[in-house]
């Protein structure tokens, strides 16, 4: 706790620092809160939703809500109206770092953290998760998986040197390169409310959402002319999302009003956690062999070797002007093929010290094709309307526990056998600066055959049936 409050200190000393250096600043609104090449930036997004079937508010979610139906813990409670927030974009603060050291050469870093406004906490999924183990279906809070779980720093944290000719070499907790081309291939760009791609890190994750951000990474990035190159490692940890060695490598490029990005990644050794395994009333909770109930510093996870290709790609169109004075009409499209295997890594710590006390393995490679494509009309008024639509197909597979033991098949509740998931989303947004805005929107989504399996609407098996959910929510979001 010392530790923790050393850095808080330090955060809101270099805050009150930074303000008054620009106290003589003719501008009385500047961009950021900067003192030479370090930065303090931050983000407080929240509003009111209103979900036609849901789950109660969580305190450490990140997002509060379970605003889609892909992940939620299928045991929708009936209707929510509540207060929510980061619909729109992870609530957050940050610093970063781009101080020049020498010719050509840049010294940079950030540390950043997501926070629940409505709550005070950091956001921390596992905690999410942990909270709700032991209790019956209908009866539990939003809960789900993620990379952010109570980290001090739960985003990225990282540092390095940039030379502009030769790139630049940055090492630490660093998102997945994945996760960082769909922040610029999304029409939703991330949101949580109105975007599968923002509300889960899935895709991010090549399958799993621990996986979107890479702790112990090396991360290089190289541009010349209009084309970039990206690589990734990371020798994974026991106490993270990922625990083997794993790499990733992408290339893209910009051409005029054209930009398009493919990016590999091949992780080992990623951890998915599944509340729905942590009901006593469920045959496979803490331990599936027994009736106790889980403990709550214990989670019931599967570890699975993910691959994945991507191919995303956008194109803008300049209307009335031309740079920042035109309206722009921006379409996007994008393709994610993910494949999940077993993983023979031991199970050790989860984010968060958390003990994984379920190993669950694959029996056969759980396969994803993942499409999406939307626009985005942004004015130069400040108005902006935007709309998405998100698909996925999975393939029939299962998994079974403890040396393969007790198959568990499509009985059990999480994302097995055959089946879909679909979501359309509208937003518009009116900027009445680079710092403060409003918006509202809905959301549908619905998931089908198995990827419904767990609802009450789904057969016994389930291999058939539908759940679906929409989620309408306003909110502002202020930026610094």
């Amino acid at each position: 706790m010392s530790s923790c409050r050393y850095l808080t200190g330090a955060a809101l000393g270099l805050a009150l620092v930074c303000t008054c250096a620009q106290a003589d600043v003719k501008d009385p609104l500047p961009d950021s809160l900067s003192l030479g090449g370090v930065t303090l930036y931050g983000t407080i997004d929240v509003g009111y939703a209103y979900q036609s079937k849901g789950v109660p508010l969580s305190s450490t979610l990140p997002g509060g809500l379970e605003y889609q139906s892909f992940t939620t813990t299928r045991n929708f409670a009936g209707s929510v109206s509540s207060a929510a927030e980061s619909g729109l974009e992870q609530s957050k603060i940050g610093i970063r770092v781009s101080q020049p050291i020498a010719e050509d050469w840049t010294l940079v870093a950030r540390v950043e953290t997501g926070i629940n406004p409505l709550s005070g906490h950091l956001v921390d999924a596992c905690a999410s998760v942990a909270q709700n183990g032991g209790r019956a279906q209908g009866t539990q809070t939003a809960n789900a998986d993620s990379s952010r779980c109570g980290q001090f720093f739960n985003g990225p944290a990282f540092g390095g040197v940039g030379n502009k000719d030769l790139g630049t070499l940055t090492i630490g907790r660093q998102n997945s390169l994945e996760l960082d081309a769909t922040a610029a291939y999304d029409p939703q760009q991330l949101s949580y409310a109105f975007s599968f791609l923002g509300y889960s890190g899935f895709d991010g994750g090549a399958g799993s959402t621990e996986g979107a951000r890479w702790d112990n990474s090396f991360k290089y990035a190289y541009a010349t002319g209009p084309v970039h190159v990206n690589l990734m490692y990371s020798g994974g940890a026991q106490d993270a999302g990922m625990f083997g060695k794993s790499f990733a490598g992408g290339i893209g490029g910009t051409f005029g009003g054209f930009a398009v990005d493919a990016v590999y990644e091949n992780e080992k050794g990623v951890v998915n956690l599944r509340s729905s395994f942590n009901d006593p009333a469920n045959p496979f909770s803490a331990n599936p062999l027994s009736t106790t109930p889980p403990s709550p510093t214990g989670l019931s996870s599967y570890l699975s070797n993910n691959t994945s290709w991507n191919l995303m790609g956008k194109y803008t169109f300049e209307f009335n002007g031309s740079g920042a004075t035109a309206d722009k009409l921006t379409l996007y499209g994008g393709y994610s093929h993910m494949e999940k295997a077993n993983s023979e890594y031991p199970i050790g710590l989860a984010q968060g010290a958390y003990q994984i006390v379920v190993p669950l393995n694959i029996n056969n490679s759980a396969v994803y094709n993942f499409e999406w494509v939307g626009a985005r009309y942004a004015m130069a008024s400040g108005w902006s309307l935007s709309g998405g639509l998100y698909h996925i197909t999975q393939n029939s597979w299962t998994i079974n526990v403890v040396n393969g033991a007790n198959n568990v098949g499509c009985s059990a509740a999480g994302l097995l056998c055959a089946g879909d998931f679909n979501e359309a989303s509208v937003v518009a947004d009116y900027a009445f600066n680079k710092h403060y805005d409003v918006y509202g929107g809905v959301n549908y989504s619905e998931v089908t055959d198995g990827l419904a399996n767990g609802f009450a609407g789904t057969t016994k098996n389930g291999t058939t049936g539908s759940e679906n959910q929409t989620t309408v929510m306003f909110g502002f979001r202020v930026r610094f």
